[in-house]
């Protein structure tokens, strides 16, 4: 299979100083020339492509300019966070990748998903059905699909090894995969980036539904660090929030891939190859990513 047939970016393939060492669905990894694979690489070369995916399957065509707007976004929150990021000051992003790649430092990564949901809505509305629960905490009853929660909530998961379905876990099995210390400081750091993003993001307009942090420790320090995209459409649930006040159909409408997913689940029944994305749906995919990050930047400069 070509690299161009497998979903890759082909401009991206040669990097001067960095070679290649994995290709997800939607991201490259480098390492420099020097290092012999991922584990041993003192930092890494992060490639978002505009690649898009859905139901397990990489889609054809991708999301014009879907790369560089989730790395533009990832930088923005990164500088208003406050908290320690996998960013690498020293070293210079490749001119060829420079709008939608960073470099990070290699972190001791722990194997937990840190969800964070505000609202009730997707997989978590699903459980709430079935057991007036989310991930083991009890929620009040009579909640409907988009409702506000009286609080955050955390609910990790466990990042199953490559190739294999992350499992939605309780806080106690997450004491029991990486210690009460550092489960505990994992939940603590989730819940505070969760109410301050949220807090920027209600400034501007947009309600941030749900998120999932990744984190690691500095290999040198210790520190606990926060890792890969942030706050990205790819990785959060947003909602427009005079939409959802305004309490109509279009209420829940994310800034996100649904419009792909919605078209995909008509038009596929999940078996053999995908068919490819019409012009339209590519387009308003497209529109929604631009929509997000100009409405919570302030526009292409950010603010």
């Amino acid at each position: 299979m070509s690299e161009q047939a497998a979903g890759l970016d082909v401009d991206a393939q040669h990097l001067p100083g960095w070679r290649r060492a994995y290709s997800g669905k939607v991201r490259d990894l480098y390492v420099p020339q020097d290092a012999s694979d991922l584990a041993s690489a003192h930092s890494v070369l992060m490639v978002a492509s505009d690649r898009v995916s859905a139901f397990d399957h990489v889609l054809e065509p991708g999301i014009p300019g879907k790369g560089a707007l989730l790395t533009q976004l990832t930088r923005w929150w990164f500088d208003r966070l406050g908290f320690p990021t996998h960013l690498d000051p020293v070293q210079d992003v490749p001119a060829e990748v420079a709008d939608r790649a960073v470099i990070a430092r290699r972190l001791d990564m722990h194997p937990i998903e840190c969800v964070v949901r505000g609202y009730l809505s997707g997989s978590g509305w699903a459980e709430y059905q079935q057991s007036q629960s989310v991930c083991g905490i009890p929620l009040p009853a009579g909640l409907t699909d988009g409702d506000r929660l009286p609080e955050p909530i955390y609910t990790p998961a466990y990042k199953a090894p490559l190739g294999e379905h992350d499992e939605n876990v309780t806080f106690e099995r997450t004491v029991e995969l990486v210690g009460e210390p550092t489960a505990t400081a994992l939940r603590d750091a989730s819940l505070d980036l969760f109410r301050r993003a949220s807090a920027i993001a209600e400034e501007r307009g947009v309600i941030l539904a749900d998120t999932k942090f990744e984190f690691g420790d500095d290999p040198a320090t210790g520190v606990l660090t926060l890792a890969d995209e942030v706050l990205t459409s790819d990785s959060s649930r947003y909602w427009d929030a005079e939409l959802y006040a305004a309490g109509g159909p279009d209420r829940l409408a994310s800034f996100d891939k649904q419009i792909v997913r919605d078209w995909l689940a008509a038009h596929w029944d999940r078996h053999g190859t995908p068919p490819s994305l019409p012009d339209e749906i590519v387009e308003r995919t497209a529109a929604r990513y631009r929509e997000l990050i100009e409405r919570l930047t302030g526009g292409a400069g950010g603010a």
